[in-house]
């Protein structure tokens, strides 16, 4: 078992991140100030999402608590694959869970839209929301005391669906064009 700070991931992601910019600087052969603004709003995106799925939202003597890298011993402790039944019959705090998923979400779906250029329509920005929600519901697995559950996967793809709406409904007025 490892335990880990917010701060070691925080450094781990920008780490890992001012990389991959300067290789793709690199590659591409060019700098674009612009670009690297609008990248920042994935990476912040990123380091925000990352405090909460991985860290206690609650903080203890005024920080963020550590994680612990590991598995469980009970499997089934870690994973609900029924909907809605965690967010109901396990704990009080549904409502807020609820609210927060999808809520932390939405700007993936306003900013990766804006950020990829692939992204040009709300399906493939959703599947691309959907995606990345999976690859931190699965990283998941290895945080002893988070769990990876199917009804985050289903709210945060909802909340990036409903950033994805916002962009593309600005986009479509401004143009005099139908949502996608």
């Amino acid at each position: 078992m490892i335990e880990i700070t917010y701060f070691q991931m925080f450094l781990f992601i920008t780490i890992i991140w001012i990389i991959s910019r300067f290789i793709v600087a690199v590659k591409n052969n060019t700098f674009s100030f612009k670009r690297e603004l609008q990248m920042l709003l994935v990476y912040v995106c990123i380091v925000v999402i990352a405090r909460y799925v991985y860290f206690e939202f609650h903080l203890e003597n005024g920080r963020i608590q550590t994680t612990k890298l590991g598995l469980e011993e009970d499997i089934n402790d870690m994973i609900s694959i029924i909907p809605f039944y965690f967010l109901v019959d396990r704990y009080d705090g549904w409502l807020m869970n609820i609210i927060a998923n999808i809520a932390m979400f939405i700007p993936v779906g306003i900013v990766w839209p804006i950020c990829f250029k692939r992204l040009d329509t709300i399906k493939k920005t959703i599947k691309a929301g959907a995606g990345f929600t999976l690859f931190i519901e699965l990283t998941q697995l290895f945080c002893i005391g988070r769990h990876t559950d199917v009804d985050d996967l289903f709210l945060n793809t909802l909340g990036v669906a409903i950033g994805a709406c916002i962009v593309f409904a600005i986009r479509g007025s401004r143009k005099g064009e139908q949502i996608r």
